[in-house]
């Protein structure tokens, strides 16, 4: 497929599928007149590269993993590229535990501002006025 089809199909620019490719990310191959075309496991790749890029990821840290991503690697090179995927899985799942706890936070916080809303619908007298420290 050329690029423009594996932009429409993965939602990501002409400009970075050629990043990409720049980057070592992503492999095309060459028309006679020039125009790349992807194989079509690129799309999925494309949406693992994203991933990696939503979830913090840089460049250089998707192409050191990137031996045991594409070919059959050295055993050398896989040795370098888990001891990369186990320190970016390690960010991770750290950054993850601090979501979750902010997530945690916030639903509390959701949870007693609805209470005081409902008990402030529920009250005669017009409490506008008065200052509700939640928390």
């Amino acid at each position: 497929m050329r690029i423009g089809e594996l932009s429409e199909r993965t939602g990501v620019s002409r400009r970075s599928l050629r990043y990409y490719e720049e980057q070592g990310l992503l492999v095309s191959t060459r028309s006679p007149s020039g125009q790349r075309h992807y194989a079509e496991d690129q799309v999925q790749r494309v949406e693992l590269i994203q991933s990696f890029f939503a979830a913090g990821l840089s460049s250089r840290t998707i192409v050191e993993m990137l031996p045991c991503m594409t070919t059959r690697p050295t055993m050398r090179a896989a040795q370098d590229s888990m001891a990369v995927m186990r320190r970016e899985r390690e960010r991770l799942s750290a950054t993850l535990d601090t979501v979750l706890a902010a997530l945690a936070a916030l639903d509390r916080l959701i949870d007693e501002n609805s209470a005081y809303q409902a008990r402030l619908a529920a009250s005669d007298s017009p409490l506008s006025d008065t200052v509700v420290t939640i928390g």
